[in-house]
């Protein structure tokens, strides 16, 4: 099933109303394109996971690839987070991003890595698709941890409306409410034209 899903939150046109973190085949943007992870996948995110720079602020992976691969396949059958790849048009693999515990009408997201030497521009379309995604999945908040040292990343959540709620010795803890996504969904518009397209 296909969907054109707008920048504001219609309720999942499959699921009905009840935020269910539901895996599509494919979610199509403007310059990229999220897949489901699948095994196939395995080394491609063993090497973004210990690439010394992309890997900084994430939790360490072993440099095994059996490892990942049985991960993934324990994945195929978890409800409960969506693992996607993150691509180019072409095909061409530049990163991940995990959506999972869900609490009510709240989801985290993480696992957020784009390969070095991208453009600027696609960290912010990947967080667009992200959210809108999310949006129609029933969900209208987010939370999230992110290191205190990528500096980067929070100030990026920051300037997108997430509001810092708490910290621990390595982390700053955020949310970010509806009308927060919303208004950011809007300002970075240009970033994402015509939304989304979601294949089930």
């Amino acid at each position: 099933m296909s969907t054109n899903n707008p920048f504001v939150p219609r309720g999942n046109p499959v699921i009905g109303t009840e935020p269910l973190l539901l895996k599509p085949r494919t979610v199509f943007g403007n310059k990229l394109v999220f897949r489901d992870a699948c095994i196939d996948d395995a080394a491609f995110i063993l090497k973004l996971r210990t690439d010394s720079n992309a890997s900084r602020y994430i939790s360490k992976t072993p440099p095994n690839l059996q490892n990942q691969v049985s991960w993934l396949e324990s994945y195929s059958e978890d409800k409960s987070q969506i693992y996607f790849i993150i691509l180019q048009k072409d095909g061409d693999r530049v990163g991940t991003v995990r959506l999972y515990d869900k609490k009510g009408d709240s989801f985290c997201w993480g696992s957020w890595i784009i390969k070095d030497g991208c453009p600027f521009g696609f960290a912010l379309e990947s967080a667009l698709m992200v959210y809108t995604f999310a949006l129609s999945l029933g969900f209208n908040q987010a939370h999230f941890d992110v290191r205190k040292g990528n500096a980067s990343v929070w100030r990026f959540h920051e300037r997108f409306g997430a509001t810092r709620i708490g910290e621990s010795a390595d982390d700053y803890f955020y949310s970010i409410a509806a009308d927060a996504i919303s208004k950011s969904l809007e300002k970075y518009s240009g970033y994402l034209p015509n939304g989304i397209k979601i294949d089930y």
